[in-house]
Parts: structure tokens; sequence; C-alpha cells
């Protein structure tokens, strides 16, 4: 009888932990939208869309002498993302994409920006005056993710430091996307 009742009691537990982990909120409504859901309350909070501006410099040295290097940065202006996440809850994305068949790490990027009193900058790429060219630049987080719904992804971020964050999707069946939107959040 004890050996049942533990047996029945394990069960129940095991079961009730697994449902505590599910997460049941409807996907967003566009391709590239993010929700974050809560772990515990199962609240969630759509992610702000920007805009991003495409910025190139060249330092003075570069200018005058022919010797420095070329910048390629993604901005958006304002320092901080309005929606705040808390470095000491796991951080759960569901994401939008054209549908769930791709793996997620080729269509979906996590990056973090660095921040100033009046953007947000990421550098993309870079080309020294000596020929060498870095691509592909990206602070890159690492996620995991799996199917969820029809066509989005849930996505847990592995490393969660505090700092400003963006995520962009890309359309594996359309390569000539015009705008890049990024949505952004910030860990605290």
């Amino acid at each position: 009888m004890k050996k049942f009742f533990f047996t029945c009691l394990t069960f129940l537990m095991a079961t009730g932990f697994a449902s505590a982990q599910e997460i049941d909120c409807p996907e967003p409504d566009f391709i590239g939208e993010v929700v974050f859901v809560d772990s515990e309350t199962g609240a969630t909070t759509k992610l702000e869309k920007q805009t991003v501006m495409l910025q190139s410099r060249v330092n003075a040295t570069g200018i005058m002498f022919g010797i420095g290097k070329s910048k390629t940065k993604l901005v958006i202006d304002g320092p901080a993302a309005a929606v705040r996440l808390d470095k000491a809850k796991p951080i759960r994305l569901v994401v939008k994409a054209v549908d769930n068949q791709t793996d997620p790490m080729a269509i979906i990027n996590i990056f973090r920006f660095e921040s100033n009193k009046k953007q947000r900058l990421a550098e993309t790429a870079s080309v020294s005056s000596f020929g060498s060219v870095k691509s592909n630049k990206l602070d890159y987080v690492p996620f995991t993710g799996k199917k969820y719904g029809e066509s989005s992804y849930l996505l847990t971020l592995d490393k969660q430091e505090p700092g400003e964050y963006g995520i962009t999707v890309q359309n594996p069946n359309n390569r000539d996307e015009k705008n890049v939107i990024v949505a952004t959040f910030a860990i605290e």
C-alpha cells in the first residue's frame, strides 16, 4: 500500500511540475513580433519593435592618411528599451516566423547593443585600409528553441547578463528584405 501511495504521489508531483513549465499563450499576430512570457504567472508582454538605421563611419586617420578602419553599425534612437526583464527569472520568448520548419538558429538572431545617452548601437561589420574585412560582428546571445504553435518558436535565453538587446527574424523564403526591424528588450 505504501509503495502504491508513493508511486501515485510521485506521478502527481511529476505531472504538476511538468504542467507548471508549459506555457499557454497565443502566438503573436505578425511575423517578426516577439512576446516575453513570464514563467511564473503566464502573463505576456509584447516587445517594442524598432526600425534601425545603418551608420558607417571612417575614423579621421583613415580619411587623412588612408590608414584606419571603417565600421558599420545598427543604430536605434533612445538609450533604453521600454520592456525591462528581470535577470533572476527565466527569459522565455515566443517569436512568430513564416513557419517553424527551419532551425531557429538559422533565422532568429538575438544580440546585444552598446548603449550611450542618446542611442543603442551594434557593430555589424568593419573594414580596415589593409583589406581586412570582418562581417557578422554582432554580439550574439545563445538560446535554445523549440516549435510553438503553427508558425512560432519558444526561445529560452542561455545567458542572462544585464544590458540592452535586440531580436531580428529573417524570412528564409525571401532574402530581399527592405527594412531591418528589431524587437528590443533589456535585462536588469
